[in-house]
């Protein structure tokens, strides 16, 4: 017979009551009361908390507080991951974020939902992995649904709801999100709207990306 941790990562209906769930959780509510009540200058306490908190060994992050999160041990964070303002990930099931992933304020990530019968639904609950590549931006306000995969390279428009998968290159919005237009080379002219990128910018995107691409074989050396 499975347990209800091991029902809830098999996306199986689970009791979020269960005394082992209800442990696990306590342990993650207590690194983040003491990670959301830290001064700004405890940069290297709230550090080390984070790598207690979730699957992230590096300190390439940036975390902006309050955060708030169900468990903690379900969510993995690629490199140079930054997260503004009252974030909210409910990782009943697993969320993994890849690398160069720019979250704004407000934006909530649910693995967890409900059957819609209500009688079903006093039973329990169930929750489905959320997958989010790299080089991703959220918009503030945004909500990300259960059982979604977002692509590479993706714009999430503020306070779209994503219910279903979005591909990469890719700008989206809405409630439901839908795609609006794929990347193009004028993104690589404008900045917003008819406003150009200053020239000398060119030449320092590219001299960041020679130095990121440096340093990333460096350390896989």
């Amino acid at each position: 017979m499975m347990s209800e941790k091991e029902n809830m990562s098999a996306g199986r209906l689970f009791n979020p009551f269960d005394a082992e769930l209800v442990q696990d959780k306590a342990k993650a509510q207590d690194l983040l009361y003491q990670i959301n009540r830290l001064h700004p200058s405890q940069q290297a306490e709230k550090t080390a908390l984070f790598q207690q908190l979730l699957q992230i060994a590096r300190d390439d992050f940036t975390i902006e507080l309050p955060f708030r999160c169900e468990y903690g041990f379900n969510v993995r964070i690629g490199r140079n991951f930054y997260a503004n303002y009252n974030c909210t990930m409910l990782d009943n099931a697993a969320i993994s974020i890849g690398e160069n992933v720019m979250i704004a304020p407000n934006v909530s990530l649910f693995t967890a939902a409900h059957p819609v019968d209500p009688d079903y639904r006093r039973r329990g609950i169930f929750a489905l992995p959320i997958t989010i590549g790299d080089n991703v931006w959220i918009g503030g306000n945004s909500v990300v649904m259960p059982d979604v995969t977002i692509g590479n390279n993706v714009v999430i428009g503020a306070g779209s709801v994503v219910t279903k998968d979005i591909p990469d290159n890719v700008i989206t919005v809405g409630n439901p999100c839908k795609v609006l237009r794929r990347l193009n080379d004028n993104d690589k002219v404008y900045y917003f709207k008819e406003r150009p990128f200053p020239a000398e910018f060119h030449s320092m995107i590219a001299e960041f990306l020679a130095a990121e691409q440096q340093s990333g074989a460096n350390h896989e050396q």
